[in-house]
C-alpha cells in the first residue's frame, strides 16, 4: 500500500527515488528495499490489487498502469485494505468506533461478484420495498456491480422481463442461487457509457440536461470535496456558488437535491425545479 500511495502521489519514481522515499519512512529502518523484496512488492501488488507496476525502459522509472475507472477501483480496494489494517489494531478501542451498516455487503456480494466474473445467470426472488409480494424466479445476467450510499446494486439483462438491462439491490434478493448457464456481455455494451449521464442506480432513457444548482458557501466546500457528479463544474461567487451539471433527471437527483435543504437550489433547468418544489409542497401537506 505504500508504494502504491507513493507512485499515486508522484506518478514516476526511479529506484533510487523510491529508495530515499523508503528510508525517510522509516519502515526499513533506514535502509533500501532489497532488490528480491521491491519484485516481490511489485508482483503482490499485482495479485491483490490488478494494479501494474510498469518501468519506462527510457528513463528507469516506475509508473502505474491503469485507467481512470481502474484507479477508482483500485483506489477503493486499497483504503478498504487500509482501514482493515487500522480496525484490527484498534480492538482495544472498539467499543468507541462507530461503523454504518452496510446490509448489501454481507448480502450475497460474494455471490454476485463470482457470478459477474463467471459469467453465470443469477437466479433469486426480489422484494423491493415499493412492492407489498416479492418478484418470484428472476434472472438476471450481470452486467456490472454499482456501490450508491452504503447499498450494492447488480445490473444486467433480465432474462425472463423482455431481456431489457434492469438493476437490483443485493439486500432485497431472496434465495439466490447461480445458475450453470454461461452467457456473454455484448460487444456494445459499455458500463462507463451505461451510467456515463446518470445520477445514482435509477437508469432513465431521459435526455441530458444542463443542471445548473445555487449552493450556499458553507455547503459549496462539501460539495468541492465530494463532487455529484463528474460533469460538476464551480462558479464561485461572495456568499454562493453555482454549480453546473451535464446528466439526465432521475429520482435519486431529486432525492439528492431535497436532502441538503435549504442550502441548495434549483435555477435550471425548470421541469427539475418542478419536481423538487412538488416533492417540497407533498412534505408540507403533511404537517398542515
Amino acid at each position: 500500500m505504500w508504494l502504491v500511495n507513493l507512485l499515486r502521489r508522484y506518478g514516476r519514481l526511479t529506484r533510487a527515488q523510491i529508495n530515499q522515499h523508503w528510508r525517510a519512512s522509516g519502515l526499513g529502518n533506514g535502509r533500501d528495499i532489497p532488490r528480491r523484496t521491491f519484485f516481490n512488492f511489485r508482483d503482490e501488488i499485482s495479485d491483490l490489487f490488478h494494479i501494474r507496476i510498469e518501468c519506462d525502459s527510457r528513463t528507469y522509472e516506475y509508473y502505474i498502469e491503469e485507467d481512470e475507472h481502474s484507479r477508482n477501483m483500485t483506489s477503493w480496494m486499497v483504503h478498504t485494505q487500509a482501514l482493515n489494517d487500522v480496525f484490527v489494531n484498534s480492538r482495544d478501542v472498539s467499543h468507541l468506533i462507530f461503523l454504518e451498516d452496510v446490509p448489501s455487503a454481507r448480502s450475497y456480494l460474494k455471490l454476485a461478484v463470482d457470478a459477474l466474473k463467471e459469467r453465470h445467470r443469477l437466479k433469486f426472488d426480489y422484494a423491493p420495498y415499493t412492492r407489498s409480494t416479492p418478484s418470484r424466479g428472476v434472472i438476471l445476467e450481470p452486467y456490472f456491480m454499482k456501490l450508491f450510499k452504503q447499498r450494492w446494486y447488480v445490473t444486467g439483462r433480465a432474462v425472463k422481463d423482455g431481456d431489457v438491462i434492469k438493476t437490483y439491490a443485493l439486500d432485497r434478493m431472496l434465495t439466490p442461487s447461480m445458475l450453470t448457464d454461461v452467457y456473454e456481455i455484448p460487444d456494445d455494451f459499455d458500463a462507463e457509457t451505461y451510467f456515463r449521464d446518470s445520477f445514482g442506480v435509477v437508469f432513465t432513457q431521459g435526455e441530458v440536461k444542463d443542471i445548473k444548482l445555487r449552493v450556499d458557501a458553507r455547503q459549496a466546500k462539501y460539495f468541492r470535496a465530494v463532487p455529484l457528479h463528474h460533469s460538476q463544474q464551480e462558479m464561485i461567487h461572495d456568499t454562493f456558488s453555482i454549480f453546473s451539471y451535464r446528466m439526465k433527471i432521475s429520482p435519486d437527483f431529486v432525492e439528492e437535491i431535497l436532502a441538503h435543504g435549504s442550502r441548495v437550489t434549483v435555477i435550471q433547468p425548470a421541469e427539475l425545479k418542478a419536481m423538487v418544489v412538488s416533492e417540497l409542497h407533498d412534505s408540507l401537506s403533511h404537517y398542515e
